[in-house]
């Protein structure tokens, strides 16, 4: 099979720009994420005013009247306010555009990665990672942009610059045909499978994360350096259910890819489970979730230690994608590095 190096070419190119225009974003939603602080600092002052007025006026000296006045004098106005909040919105506005354009950029490399080896694009780590997050950048997107929640992409972007930046240097490959193990029908099956529920169980992971710092942090309630970065997030009710709808989409579809895996298993090796590795992870990982899932339905459990299974399933997820294909060896192995 030919490789067409233009499209390859073109490929890396839009990774790269894509990569550039995350970094941009990143800086937008910090940016936001500050202003977003600024706009609470400014309504939680302006209601301490407003209580200490409520206060002053109820005693009802003159004495008090006139520190009612000044206490007015110096709150925060409704225009400041206004004005904060606009400064905000457009800077999150920024934001997801420019994030739609990189999500463009993205799914461009992706599709001109396959298409330039007429195959799928998941024959190596390289290819995994680059459409995973692909998957990720997608979902988060649409997620955020529906409930408004902005001020949560710092910490979706973040991570995923990360995984950028390893498959664009450690894990980096040359486009190339697939190796012998992987040209079966279940291939695209399998893969691209896995790659969703594990891409979704992602973002439900770091929901539960966020969440797990809100409910150390209440809203209102912030003391200290966390206590500042949690004050733009969503209530901690808002982040434990999209945590839990999205790891209801994970769970089944990321078993299924583990199902079709075991079918190929048999159909290649003549076996549907042979405790590699990477299967071994992956399967903890799935039961993980259901744990997580089934913790979350069940009376008597605090929805906090229901999110501690779901950031142990986002962290085994984690170490299968890196440390079991850059370390361990299995049957998986030949995914481009070992």
């Amino acid at each position: 099979m030919l490789v067409n190096s233009t499209l390859a070419d073109v490929s890396d190119l839009s990774l790269r720009t894509a990569f550039a225009v995350y970094i941009v974003c990143l800086i937008l939603a910090c940016i936001h994420y500050m202003r977003a602080q600024a706009v609470i600092d400014l309504k939680r002052e302006r209601a301490a005013v407003e209580e200490k007025e409520l206060v002053a006026v109820g005693g009802g000296t003159g004495a008090e009247k006139s520190r009612s006045a000044e206490l007015d004098s110096s709150g925060v106005t409704d225009e400041e306010i206004d004005a904060a909040r606009l400064r905000a919105r457009k800077m999150a506005g920024s934001t997801q555009y420019l994030t739609w354009v990189g999500i463009i950029f993205h799914v461009v490399a992706v599709v001109t990665r396959g298409m330039s080896v007429s195959r799928f694009p998941m024959g190596n780590m390289y290819e995994f990672v680059i459409t995973s997050t692909a998957v990720t950048m997608v979902a988060a997107a649409v997620i955020i942009q529906r409930r408004g929640w902005h001020t949560t992409w710092p910490w979706l972007l973040a991570p995923n610059i990360v995984l950028l930046f390893l498959a664009a240097t450690v894990l980096y490959a040359k486009a190339a045909p697939l190796v012998p193990a992987l040209q079966s029908f279940w291939y695209p099956f399998h893969v691209s499978t896995v790659s969703v529920g594990a891409s979704i169980g992602l973002i439900s992971g770091m929901f539960s994360l966020l969440y797990l710092l809100r409910i150390w942090q209440p809203r209102g309630e912030e003391k200290g350096f966390f206590g500042a970065i949690a004050k733009p997030l969503p209530s901690a009710k808002k982040l434990d259910s999209y945590a839990y709808r999205t790891a209801i989409i994970t769970l089944p579809v990321f078993g299924i890819g583990i199902m079709l895996g075991a079918i190929w298993g048999e159909v290649a090796w003549g076996r549907f489970w042979g405790w590699d590795p990477k299967e071994t992870v992956a399967l903890i990982t799935w039961i993980l979730y259901a744990a997580y899932l089934h913790a979350r339905a069940t009376a008597g459990w605090k929805n906090a230690k229901a999110a501690w299974i779901n950031v142990a399933a986002f962290v085994t997820s984690i170490f299968n994608l890196f440390f079991i294909n850059l370390v361990a060896t299995g049957l998986h192995s030949y995914a481009g590095l070992n």
